[in-house]
């Protein structure tokens, strides 16, 4: 991982390749580096530890001609970040660079293998193992660079995109991808090559998607050649079009992409219900449940799996299920699933969740589901990534896309989806009748305008925020369907302000966190007027005589937690299946402003990564 940019064309690499990589920098990353091929056939490498603007300040000065080229920022997997572990690697002689995403899991044996063939290595990475590996091919069967490429990767096991340019070769690229994203974007006689098509947009809205065990080749001023790794070509090369604008992918007068994207919420939930809710509000309609009504109805059981912020999310999802639909619900973590000797069967559904659509765990659980025999059905993010093409049928969030590392409109998405969701197939298993479902699907119409209301607490949350910048821990606690709302609260704040905070069922907190409690830890407490109220109150009650800090998300004119909480951020009162919708955006407002006086690049966090496309 984590981010590949590649230009062929008549325009000047350079430039673009560097647009490129501050387009991909919210990927997560702690090195960058290009490689350039002038139109001589001189191949030149830059590549530094640091930020993209280290790398500039490295090349400034320096022989930066040539019209084809390939750049990479790192996320170290293997090695530490440094500038001889940066990607492009080279192999022996300089004659061949290569930057790839992803892991190859037999590098060690292939390393001694060359190693014993009088190969040496600079790096630690797994990296200079491949890109020495196509060298040794090519040179030994004296075959072009794409059947040597071909020929590599057959001997690999794991994960990649590469992307791969020879010395003397100006006019071709070869590239290919296996469980890691890879998008061509088609120009007027300029191809670009990436991991997600944030550095294609503005330079062409015609796009290919690799499929896994694909390889291209990309030769200047003729037809692209996509073919599998076995040498079939594909039949079609199914050219999309995308709906990304540079606008979207701006922070548009907001200080940080996190904030502009906390704010968006009002227009990327009007996105996200657009057109699956009836007039009247009584019928919810979700194409890709309805179409599978078959396999919804026979299933025994619904397996939900993600990672991270998308497990919260479907922690959510399983309540809503199980309480509308009466259907058992399971959730894993996507990256324990395989490990787990699932037991799954045809009459099983998995839905998988995932806002970039790449999380290389998902993917693998969604792959073991099939071989299973289930219907694995997505939800996501990012029209076209691995996910909904490895899925038999799914949802889109539609919330656009998401550059803060810390996932913010697409968790207020994915919940939407997933209330959603719970409503149609209710309908369809006759669990909940038109009047049942009119309230809720009234107050969703009303969500945009609901969270509208919510971010006018911006001030005060900001405030707030200065009280608790000091605090080593925090702990979040929540009941039923806000339990999972304040381990997401918790996970935000760690994320981005590098504070310990926690998660907690609220009741859970007397089995053993309350004897953390004093007045240095401030515990966020989640509670609405909903079922459970007085049993949350009773927790805050219990926080305070043990001389605790209570920051409290009540509905308006809840006087009994007022009087009891140090802080109280109100909300407006929904259903209570809807109350981790609105509840998230004041949490996701207290961490961004905690870290932001902590003076913490928010969209950038230290060690995480946007897209995690390795295990």
């Amino acid at each position: 991982m984590c981010g590949i940019v590649g230009y062929i064309g008549s325009g000047r690499a350079y430039g673009i390749l560097m647009d490129g990589l501050r387009r991909l920098e919210y990927r997560g990353y702690d090195s960058a580096g290009v490689a350039l091929e002038r139109d001589d056939g001189t191949l030149s490498v830059y590549k530094s530890s640091g930020k993209v603007a280290d790398l500039e300040h490295l090349a400034e000065g320096k022989d930066t001609t040539g019209s084809l080229g390939i750049g990479h920022t790192r996320w170290a997997t293997h090695g530490q970040p440094n500038d001889v572990n940066a990607h492009p690697q080279v192999s022996r002689g300089g004659r061949l660079a290569l930057v790839h995403n992803g892991t190859i899991e037999n590098y060690r044996v292939l390393k001694e293998t060359l190693s014993q063939c009088g190969y040496s290595f600079a790096s630690e990475t797994d990296t200079e193992v491949l890109v020495q590996l196509i060298d040794y091919i090519q040179e030994t069967n004296h075959c072009p660079l794409p059947e040597a490429v071909r020929e590599a990767l057959r001997e690999v096991d794991g994960a990649y995109a590469i992307a791969v340019v020879e010395r003397d070769q100006p006019d071709q690229m070869v590239v290919a991808r296996k469980s890691s994203p890879l998008v061509i974007g088609v120009g007027e006689g300029e191809t670009f090559v990436a991991s997600d098509a944030t550095p294609i947009v503005g330079h062409t809205d015609q796009v290919i998607y690799l499929h896994d065990n694909e390889m291209a080749v990309i030769r200047r001023g003729k037809p692209l050649e996509v073919q599998s790794l076995a040498g079939e070509a594909r039949p079609s090369l199914d050219v999309q079009t995308l709906r990304l604008s540079v606008a979207q992918l701006e922070k548009g007068g907001y200080p940080t992409f996190m904030l502009k994207e906390i704010f968006e919420q009002p227009s990327t939930l009007t996105d996200c219900l657009r057109g699956r809710i009836t007039a009247d509000c009584r019928r919810v309609v979700l194409s890709g449940v309805v179409e599978n009504r078959e396999k919804f109805l026979r299933a025994h059981r619904i397996v939900i799996v993600a990672c991270g912020t998308s497990w919260h999310a479907g922690l959510i999802g399983k309540r809503l299920i199980q309480e509308m639909c009466g259907i058992p619900v399971e959730v894993e973590y996507a990256s324990e699933f395989r490990y787990g000797c699932p037991r799954i069967s045809e009459d099983d559904v998995v839905v998988a969740i995932s806002q970039s659509g790449e999380t290389a765990d998902t993917l693998a659980a969604i792959q073991l589901a099939r071989e299973m025999g289930a219907f694995v059905y997505g939800i996501c993010n990012v029209v076209g990534s691995s996910i909904p093409r490895n899925t038999h049928s799914g949802t889109y969030i539609h919330v656009g896309p998401e550059i803060g590392v810390a996932s913010t409109k697409a968790f207020t998405g994915q919940v939407t989806v997933l209330v959603l969701l719970a409503l149609c197939l209710a309908q369809i298993k006759g669990t909940l009748r038109p009047y049942e479902v009119e309230p809720v699907a009234k107050a969703l119409q009303r969500m945009p305008a609901t969270i509208k209301e919510v971010l006018r607490l911006a001030p005060a949350v900001e405030q707030l925020s200065r009280t608790f910048t000091y605090a080593h821990n925090f702990l979040y606690l929540g009941r039923g369907y806000n339990y999972p709302t304040a381990l997401e609260g918790a996970l935000k704040l760690k994320e981005i302000s590098y504070i310990h905070a926690e998660g907690y069922p609220a009741a859970e907190m007397k089995h053993g966190p309350i004897a953390l409690i004093d007045d240095e830890m401030p515990s966020v407490i989640i509670a609405p007027n909903d079922s459970l109220h007085d049993k949350v109150l009773s927790n805050v009650q219990q926080v305070k005589a043990r001389g605790g800090r209570v920051v409290a998300v009540i509905n308006s004119g809840d006087e009994a937690i007022k009087s009891l909480a140090d802080y109280c951020l109100e909300i407006p009162e929904v259903p209570e299946c809807l109350t981790p919708i609105v509840a998230s955006v004041p949490l996701q407002l207290l961490a961004y402003y905690i870290a932001v006086n902590k003076g913490r690049n928010v969209d950038k966090p230290r060690n995480l990564a946007k897209s995690v496309t390795v295990e």
